[in-house]
C-alpha cells in the first residue's frame, strides 16, 4: 500500500470535476458502442445525519454496495477517498455535513453508437433527434455518455438547458433552451398546461379504432425504477386512497398489421413512464417494452432484438464511426489501467455488456403558443 501511495503522488493523475467539460478525444466507438475512454474523477458529498458516528470505510461500504470493502480500506490507505481534503485512517469517524471526497477511476455505461442528429437550431433553441439508450444529462454513473455531453464534446454547445425529459431507452425530439431565460420561458409554459406533447408507439395487438382516454394514477417506486396504474375502487369502507399521481393520456391508433399496432400517444400530465405504464394498463403494452410487458399478453414481441440488430447496422462501426477525428474504435489498450480500479481493464463499468435494444417509444413533437418542433419517424414506425 505505501508503494501505491508513493506512486500515485509521483504520477501525473489529473482529477476531472463537473467542470470539467466532454472532449471529443474522450469517446471509444466499438462494434457500433459508443464508450467512455475512463477517467479520473472526483466525487464530492457532504455527510448526512445518519453516516454521523459511521467510520469511513463503514460509511462506504454500508452506502455504495458497488465495491468491496476491501476495495473502500484500499481508497481510504491511498488517500483516494478523503476528510474534509485530508487523508484519514480507516477507523476515522465521520461527523454530520463533512466534505467527503471519492477520487474515482470512472468508467461510464456504453451506450449505442448512434449520432445526436441535430434538428434545428436558433439563437436560443436547439432541437435535436435523441437516439435511445442515451441519456439526456448527466445522471448516475453517465456524464460524458450523455446527449448533453455530446454535444458539448462534438458541436462545442454549451451550455445547454433541456426543457422536457425523455427516458434513456425512448428516442426522439429533444428540446434544448440556450439560456437560462428562454429555459424559464418553457417552463412556464408547460406548468401553465399550453404544451401539447405527441409520441408514438408500436404496442402488442390490434389497438381499438376509436380514442381512448386513460386517467389512471401513476405510482412510481424510484427504488425498483417501476411505475404501477391505479385508480379508484369503490370497496366496503368507501373508495379506496391512491397513492399515486394524477395522469391522463389520450390514444389513437394510426395503423395494424393484425399484430402490432402503431399508436399516438397524447400524455395530458408528466409523470414516470406514464405512457408506458397506461399502455399496460389497457392490455397494450410497448412491444418491446419487457419492464411492462404484462404476463398475460400472449405474443411478446421478440422482432425488437431483430430491429435493435438492423437498427445497428446504421451506427458508427469499426470501419465508419462518422464524426471524423472526434471518434475512433479502441479497446481496453486506449487507456491506462489503474491498478486500483475494481473495473479496469474493461472499458465498461461491471454489469454492461454494450448490448441494449431501443424502446418502441418516440417523441415525436412538441408544440405551445406560437411554436412547435417536430422529429421525423423512425424505422419502426412504418406498418402496414
Amino acid at each position: 500500500m505505501k508503494r501505491e501511495r508513493e506512486e500515485m503522488e509521483s504520477s501525473s493523475i489529473v482529477w476531472q470535476s463537473p467542470a470539467n467539460p466532454p472532449q471529443r478525444h474522450d469517446y471509444i466507438f466499438n462494434n457500433g458502442v459508443r464508450y467512455v475512454r475512463p477517467y479520473y474523477f472526483e466525487f464530492i458529498s457532504h455527510a448526512k445525519k445518519r453516516w454521523a458516528g459511521k467510520t469511513i470505510v463503514d460509511l462506504f461500504t454500508d452506502e455504495f454496495k458497488g465495491r468491496p470493502r476491501d476495495y473502500y480500506v484500499s481508497a481510504v490507505e491511498s488517500g483516494r477517498i478523503q476528510v474534509e481534503g485530508k487523508t484519514v485512517p480507516t477507523s476515522y469517524i465521520v461527523r454530520s455535513s463533512q466534505k467527503i471526497s471519492h477520487f474515482l477511476h470512472r468508467h461510464e455505461p456504453p451506450v449505442m453508437a448512434l449520432d445526436v442528429l441535430i434538428l434545428q437550431k436558433e439563437p436560443d433553441v436547439l432541437t435535436v433527434y435523441k437516439p435511445a439508450s442515451v441519456p439526456v444529462h448527466p445522471c448516475g454513473q453517465y456524464r460524458k455518455n450523455t446527449v448533453v455531453g455530446i454535444l458539448q464534446a462534438e458541436h462545442d454547445f454549451a451550455p445547454l438547458f433541456p426543457i422536457h425529459r425523455l427516458d434513456r431507452l425512448v428516442s426522439g425530439l429533444l428540446i434544448l433552451a440556450r439560456s437560462a431565460s428562454k429555459a424559464d420561458f418553457f417552463r412556464k409554459q408547460i406548468e401553465s398546461g399550453v404544451v401539447e406533447k405527441k409520441y408514438i408507439a408500436k404496442v402488442i395487438g390490434v389497438f381499438p379504432e376509436d380514442e381512448i382516454i386513460v386517467n389512471a394514477n401513476v405510482n412510481f417506486n424510484a427504488r425498483e425504477g417501476i411505475s404501477t396504474a391505479e385508480v379508484s375502487e369503490d370497496c366496503d369502507n368507501g373508495i379506496t386512497a391512491l397513492k399515486g399521481k394524477v395522469a391522463c393520456t389520450k390514444f389513437n391508433r394510426i395503423s395494424t398489421d393484425g399484430k402490432h399496432s402503431i399508436v399516438s400517444c397524447r400524455p395530458i400530465t408528466g409523470r414516470t413512464h406514464q405512457i408506458r405504464v397506461h399502455l399496460q394498463y389497457i392490455c397494450h403494452p410497448i412491444a418491446n417494452d419487457t419492464l411492462y410487458l404484462s404476463e398475460s399478453v400472449d405474443n411478446v414481441s421478440t422482432e425488437g432484438i431483430r430491429a435493435n440488430r438492423e437498427f445497428r447496422k446504421f451506427s458508427k462501426s469499426d470501419s465508419d464511426v462518422g464524426s471524423g477525428d472526434a471518434s475512433e474504435k479502441g479497446s481496453k489498450n486506449d487507456f491506462t489501467i489503474d491498478p486500483v480500479c475494481t473495473n479496469c481493464p474493461n472499458l465498461a463499468p461491471k454489469g454492461y455488456d454494450g448490448y441494449e435494444e431501443g424502446l418502441w417509444l418516440h417523441c415525436v413533437q412538441y408544440s405551445g403558443p406560437g411554436w412547435v418542433y417536430e422529429c421525423p419517424l423512425p424505422d419502426w414506425a412504418i406498418i402496414s
